[in-house]
C-alpha cells in the first residue's frame, strides 16, 4: 500500500513535475521541508548520512546490477543487524518485532 502522506525536501528530484503528478494521482500528499532547515527532518537526515557514509562512500557499483546487489546487502545489515543508539540499541526489524 502507498503512504498517504510523504515528508520530503526541497532538493531538485522532489520539487519536480513528475513526482507532483505521481503524487496528486495516487492521492499522496507530500510534505516539503523548510529550506535550510535538516532538523524538519531529523531521521531522514540521519538516514542519509549513514548510508552515505556506509554504502555509498565505500562501494564501487560496477553496473546496475552490481548497485542494486550491494545496496540490498546494506539495507539487509541496516534493517536485521545492525543497532541503532534510537532505538535502544538494536536493529528496526527486532524493534517492530517487539512492538
Amino acid at each position: 500500500t502507498l503512504p498517504k502522506r510523504i515528508k520530503v525536501d526541497n532538493g531538485s528530484e522532489f520539487i519536480s513535475k513528475v513526482l507532483d503528478k505521481w503524487a496528486y494521482e495516487n492521492q499522496i500528499e507530500l510534505d516539503f521541508s523548510r529550506p535550510g532547515k535538516p532538523t524538519d527532518n531529523p531521521f531522514i537526515e540521519s538516514f542519509n548520512g549513514s548510508f552515505r557514509d556506509e554504502c555509498l562512500n565505500v562501494n564501487w557499483f560496477l553496473s546496475m546490477e552490481d548497485a542494486q546487489e550491494k545496496l540490498d546487502m546494506w539495507r539487509e545489515e541496516y534493517n536485521n543487524f545492525r543497532p541503532h543508539s534510537s532505538l535502544g540499541d538494536i536493529p528496526p526489524n527486532e524493534y517492530i518485532e517487539m512492538n
